[in-house]
């Protein structure tokens, strides 16, 4: 059977993980849409050179309708953040970019599952299930998947520790109401607030960081792409090789920590070969909790002002 992605937006994050994604694991075939027509043509090309090393792949720029045959496809068109922008500040922008993609995808007769990094990735996330009408799990958001393991970089770096010794996570919105499960975290098979170096002054500055990390690389070179492209490579191979893997993600929520909101927020989610098999509901604190319904508020804020028709 073959194993065909679609990837829309052939930006930096589009780019750089249609590369990824052909050093990672094995697929027939790669289509690559943008709205400059120009770019997948010059990607298209630019990748097949790779194939030698990495096996056959029929690499091509298409279109919407090509996602007719698809496994997965993989949206990361969107306009970026400018420095000083949040996420939210994006919403109206490409809200409008979402739906001139999903309709005609699902139009093709595409029977995937759609994986979202555009941002704000939360709302675009909970959009493209509303828009597409697919079930819940065949819809997935990278949500804080790299916030998280910028966190576990920065707790790696402080503790002078493996990065792999690190089990902590950013949960809630991939944005300015994210927030750290320190209560929970664990680092080298001993809780975090046990370490002598750490008091909630120091905890404040790693969450500063980790929050800032992403609008500091923007200033400095213009855009983020390693970190969430890996992540979309760690996604769709997953879904691919049917192969089950937990990350934080923006995933469908169903009466999780108490939210009423019919939305998708970051907290960990268990993906294989079917999208989300099931949403975990980790463990928090009071505090924590609070957070992550406050969280969930803010994002229905959003969506109450938006008209998808």
């Amino acid at each position: 059977m073959s194993r065909k992605v679609l990837l829309v937006g052939d930006g930096a994050v589009g780019s750089t993980f249609a590369n990824d994604l052909l050093q990672n694991t094995t697929i027939d075939e790669l289509v690559i849409c943008d709205v400059v027509k120009e770019r997948p043509v010059g990607d298209a090309m630019d990748l097949e050179d790779i194939t030698p090393f990495m096996g056959e792949t029929n690499i091509h720029p298409g279109e919407y309708s090509d996602a007719k045959d698809a496994d997965v496809v993989v949206i990361t068109a969107g306009i970026p953040r400018k420095p000083g922008e949040t996420r939210l500040d994006l919403v109206a922008k490409n809200i409008k970019i979402l739906k001139s993609i999903v309709k005609p995808v699902v139009d093709s007769g595409f029977n995937g599952i759609f994986v979202v990094s555009a941002n704000p990735v939360d709302i675009l996330t909970t959009l493209t299930q509303k828009l597409s009408g697919f079930p819940k799990n065949k819809v997935i958001g990278t949500g804080t998947s790299l916030d998280s393991m910028r966190l576990r970089v920065e707790l790696a770096k402080r503790l002078n520790v493996p990065v792999t010794e690190v089990n902590s996570m950013v949960l809630g919105e991939h944005g300015d109401t994210s927030f750290e499960n320190f209560d929970e975290s664990i680092v080298a098979n001993k809780p975090l607030r046990d370490y002598l170096e750490i008091n909630d002054d120091v905890l404040n500055e790693i969450e500063t960081d980790v929050r800032k990390k992403g609008g500091k690389i923007i200033s400095n070179k213009g855009a983020t792409f390693y970190g969430v492209a890996m992540m979309l490579t760690q996604i769709v191979s997953a879904i691919l090789n049917n192969c089950s893997i937990e990350l934080p993600l923006s995933a469908p929520i169903n009466g999780e920590y108490g939210i009423k909101h019919d939305l998708y927020l970051g907290t960990p989610a268990v993906i294989d070969g079917n999208g989300i098999s099931h949403v975990i509901e980790t463990k928090l604190s009071d505090t924590e909790k609070k957070k992550m319904l406050n969280s969930a508020d803010k994002m229905q804020e959003v969506l109450n002002g938006v008209e998808l028709n």
